[in-house]
């Protein structure tokens, strides 16, 4: 077979392209992500030939691409008014929406699953394509099922010259990584797939949203998935990769002490220096991270030689796009990473209101560069993501979830006036929290310090977390007079706060350390500073 090329400007790409798919061939199209292997989604053996092209497993479900959010009607069913809401601000876009499939769409697109992907992408000629064909392009990602995926037509050129009737060549792709994928077929959203829609964006829309552990956590060969990219080995180079966290003087070292000649580093621009006797190549800069996705599909492509051994791979850190860049980078690497430098030291730091525990957290935080975990922050996040937590709530105190979420004023009305419910209310949110600490603990890299911030720190068994604990306190009348300033209360509301918590002594006798705020606030940074650094925070790499 003859691969056609057809330029996106050539007046006749539209026509020819969309004849071919309605004639059941393969069509590459050009989308603002990734190249998207494009069939009949509607015709079974049309997307059979898709799976045959790419080698993909039968059980990885396919895209349906469309050219209006209108046509979702056409293809699923129960659509739920949020995401019509999501179509209106993202799309034409990166973002993909899985929702209850019609019958008129095959089992072979979905899977056999009852729910089926839909997204309508931010490419005009991709768009008219699927308007003169009359139907939905079923479009996976255009290269070879695991390999690296195609960003220009040369790419796909390079996979599948000879094997389907056409590419369509539109330039570079503007995002470079994969779609967003959102669940809104369950009771509340669930993200699949992080990409160039963030979620960040998504929660401002859906206001709850649950965050896969299969974007950060392998998943098993049997699980069943809602999406393309979730279970099997993604993006990966003929080599082994390895993903090496940590700061790039830790990671230089480790490298350095594990380099063969025939290994590669990727790396970030700002990196290039320190990596120069590894024979480094860059993917965009650290500080860009959307040049790090539009780059990294194209360097793992050059990275795909089998005379390479290991290709040490450096992540951007953070949420947000940066949770996209990881996510393929982990999966190329099969979810092996390496962290250089020892988890640094993990501080509780605990004590009753106005004490001064914010100033001693700065001090972790912008002095060590340290790592805070808010644990009331921690709390109101698993509200937002852990169904199983509301659920727990709920059943333990009916009524007080309402649409997905807490009604805090609520649940503060019977347990603030029940012992015993307040015991019940903190071993359901207790263990929750506990278990997402350690959680993030485990994954804790770069030698610096952790400082757990929890009043609870010892009831709710995060002590047991700790390599030290630091109790903070100060002389009641301070803390009284902290508390009117910061939060606009009377003084008998604030002597009220601070009696109706643990008093001084159970905190001293508690922990390993103590730490009295008893002069000014500039005092108490520089006693916190002293003490820390005694304290030799830092682990050496």
């Amino acid at each position: 077979m003859k691969t056609l090329y057809l330029p996106a400007l050539g007046a006749e790409t539209p026509a020819l392209a969309a004849e071919l798919i309605n004639n059941g061939e393969l069509v590459a199209i050009p989308t603002e992500t990734v190249y998207g292997l494009g069939a009949d989604g509607l015709n079974p053996d049309a997307v059979a030939k898709i799976f045959i092209a790419k080698g993909r497993p039968q059980d990885n479900p396919l895209i349906l691409h469309i050219a209006d959010a209108k046509d979702m009607e056409k293809f699923c069913h129960s659509i739920p008014a949020v995401a019509y809401t999501l179509a209106e601000k993202f799309w034409p876009g990166p973002l993909t929406m899985v929702l209850p499939a019609k019958d008129c769409v095959p089992k072979c697109t979905t899977a056999g699953l009852p729910t089926v992907a839909v997204r309508c992408p931010d490419c005009e000629v991709t768009r008219e394509i699927i308007r003169r064909s009359g139907v939905p392009i079923a479009a996976p990602s255009a290269n070879i099922s695991g390999k690296p995926s195609t960003t220009t037509a040369q790419h796909v050129l390079h996979d599948h010259d000879g094997k389907i009737a056409a590419i369509v060549d539109d330039g570079p792709c503007r995002v470079g990584v994969e779609s967003t994928i959102i669940d809104l077929s369950d009771d509340r959203p669930r993200l699949l797939r992080p990409g160039g829609i963030t979620e960040h964006q998504l929660v401002e829309v859906v206001g709850d949203l649950i965050i896969d552990k299969a974007i950060t956590e392998s998943v098993a060969n049997d699980a069943v998935v809602k999406a393309p990219g979730m279970k099997y080995r993604h993006y990966a180079p003929a080599c082994e990769v390895i993903v090496v966290t940590g700061s790039k003087e830790a990671a230089a070292k480790y490298i350095e002490k594990h380099y063969k000649p025939s290994n590669r580093v990727l790396c970030f621009e700002e990196e290039l220096d320190i990596f120069a006797p590894f024979n480094p190549l860059a993917y965009g800069k650290e500080k860009d991270v959307d040049s790090l996705m539009a780059g990294l599909f194209a360097a793992l492509r050059e990275l795909d030689d089998p005379a390479i051994g290991t290709v040490f791979a450096r992540r951007p850190n953070g949420s947000g796009k940066a949770l996209a860049v990881q996510n393929r980078l982990l999966k190329a690497a099969g979810f092996r990473t390496v962290d250089p430098a020892p988890r640094g030291m993990v501080i509780g730091i605990t004590g009753g209101t106005g004490c001064g525990k914010t100033t001693a957290l700065r001090t972790i935080e912008t002095d060590f560069n340290g790592i805070i975990m808010d644990c009331d922050r921690i709390y109101y996040e698993l509200l937002m993501q852990d169904a199983s937590l509301l659920d727990a709530i709920e059943n333990r105190f009916p009524g007080c979830v309402e649409d997905k979420k807490l009604n805090r004023k609520k649940l503060a009305g019977i347990v603030f006036s029940d012992p015993a419910a307040l015991k019940d209310l903190n071993a359901i949110t207790h263990g929750a929290v506990k278990k997402e600490v350690q959680r993030r603990l485990n994954h804790a890299s770069g030698g610096v310090p952790i400082a757990i911030d929890a009043i609870e720190l010892f009831d709710g068994g995060l002590g047991a977390l700790c390599d030290v604990t630091v109790a903070i306190t100060a002389p009641e009348e301070d803390r009284i007079a902290r508390l009117m300033t910061r939060d606009g209360i009377t003084q008998e509301e604030a002597t009220a706060r601070i009696r109706a918590q643990k008093p001084e002594s159970y905190f001293k006798e508690k922990c390993d350390y103590v730490l009295e705020n008893t002069g000014t606030q500039v005092d108490f940074q520089v006693k916190c500073l002293a003490f820390f650094q005694n304290l030799s925070i830092i682990k050496e790499d």
